[in-house]
């Protein structure tokens, strides 16, 4: 029996990744894991205590370490956080260990999605407006297409058919 491939999905923030990998997962009957809740889960902490604690370094060690873990593994679906691109060394996991698929949102569809889940609701500060937002997210979305296999555009399109997208690139791509 071929050995499935690795299912690494990328993007911003409220673009389905955790939601999608978990039902992805499923109908693969891969093992799913979500790199920011492995994070919490090894360190025993919330991701915004390490960010106050350590800092930004600090974080950006634990996410390196745990993907690079994570992507040792087989036949997994892994939902990697959205800063996993600022990484070179995560880049070049995500991209040798397995097919990389980018669910790409527009900035205005991503606000929607985290203004209405409070888990993800950032408020806009001085330090964090709308257009310092579109920037980064636009500088995010070149290095998310840079290393992606695949883009799948999740805006206003249903679970189901994003999920069916994502089955028929499996279908053809996934088993090596």
């Amino acid at each position: 029996m071929a050995k499935k491939r690795n299912i690494f999905l990328v993007g911003p923030t409220g673009s389905g990744k955790s939601t999608i990998g978990r039902h992805l997962s499923q109908l693969l009957q891969m093992e799913f894991f979500d790199s920011d809740y492995e994070i919490e889960r090894c360190s025993g902490v919330s991701i915004d205590w390490i960010l106050d604690i350590e800092g930004e370094t600090g974080f950006r060690a634990r996410e390196e370490k745990i993907i690079a873990e994570l992507t040792k593994k087989q036949g997994i679906v892994l939902a990697a956080g959205k800063s996993c691109i600022q990484s070179q060394n995560i880049c070049t996991y995500l991209s040798t260990r397995g097919m990389v698929i980018y669910l790409e949102i527009t900035t205005l569809r991503q606000q929607e999605h985290t203004y209405r889940n409070k888990k993800y609701h950032i408020p806009l500060t001085k330090n964090h407006s709308k257009m310092a937002t579109q920037t980064s997210s636009d500088e995010r979305n070149l290095l998310y297409k840079k290393i992606s296999d695949v883009t799948i555009h999740t805006n206003k399109q249903s679970l189901r058919l994003i999920l069916k997208q994502i089955l028929q690139i499996v279908e053809t791509n996934i088993s090596t």
